[in-house]
């Protein structure tokens, strides 16, 4: 993995962290009082969600102070550090992971016979634009999450419980917001769950692409893409069948891939493909 120690050591994740919830307070004071009372319209995203631009900030902020204008620049220049990609095979999660979790909930919620919209509409055509939205609102938030805080924290504590803590810390940040969309608490409560499973999910790409800022974005980017892709504008998401299966994946993910690290692959030896890991 590439890692300055010593510029990884100056970094304060957790002042980090809460920088960013400092910086966020006046975007959910403005969520408060632009909140629409019209929960049909979608894509239901409410105005705090621009709070998105936080942890680029505060990531800016304390990256300036401890490395200079030279650190700075050379933390923006990660949103295209796709040439840490080094094993393509890296690009199937980063796409298609969430594409397939789409699916497979959507086919549990159908065999279930879990609430669906009755009319299936896909905006297919307006795709390209959702993904360069949420291109855009990933890189504020992976610039911050990935390319400041989660290096450091799993440097001290390990990639799981680094993982599980700046997840929790991500979920929590996202609380206010969720209720402005008038979401119920178990749908909070659910998603907040899934929120901390995607971070181990998140970390585990990173890792495996040397540390890559960009293929975190892109798959922060496809998780809103799919939320909004499901049908009729994500109307007929449902976080607990989400959040099972992310779960699951993280689950098998810290099995396979070790919590130590997420980057071990316990069977690339017995393939003979040790750049699985």
């Amino acid at each position: 993995m590439i890692q300055d120690t010593s510029a990884q050591m100056k970094k304060s994740p957790f002042k980090f962290i809460a920088l960013v919830y400092i910086l966020s307070i006046p975007f959910w004071v403005i969520g408060a009082l632009t909140e629409s009372e019209d929960t049909a319209a979608k894509p239901n995203i409410p105005v705090s969600a621009l709070m998105a631009v936080c942890p680029v900030i505060a990531a800016l902020i304390f990256t300036f102070r401890e490395e200079g204008s030279g650190g700075a620049k050379r933390l923006l220049a990660r949103i295209l550090d796709y040439k840490r990609i080094d094993r393509k095979i890296w690009y199937l999660p980063i796409f298609l992971l969430m594409p397939m979790v789409a699916i497979l909930a959507y086919a549990v919620m159908r065999i279930a016979g879990l609430l669906l919209p009755r009319n299936i509409y896909l905006p297919l055509k307006i795709l390209p634009i959702f993904f360069v939205v949420f291109f855009a609102g990933a890189t504020g938030e992976e610039l911050g999450w990935s390319g400041y805080a989660i290096s450091p924290m799993q440097d001290r504590l390990g990639a799981l419980n680094a993982s599980l803590v700046l997840g929790t810390a991500w979920a929590v940040w996202h609380v206010i917001p969720y209720f402005q969309s008038h979401h119920g608490v178990a749908w909070v409560a659910w998603q907040c769950l899934a929120t901390v499973g995607l971070r181990v999910l998140i970390v585990w790409i990173f890792n495996n692409t040397s540390r890559s800022v960009c293929a975190t974005i892109i798959f922060h980017a496809m998780i809103n893409v799919c939320d909004f892709m499901f049908p009729n504008y994500g109307s007929g998401y449902n976080p607990d069948v989400f959040a099972i299966i992310i779960g699951i994946i993280a689950t098998a993910v810290v099995i396979l891939w070790g919590p130590a690290t997420l980057a071990r692959y316990r069977f690339s030896e017995c393939l003979g493909t040790p750049g699985l890991g």
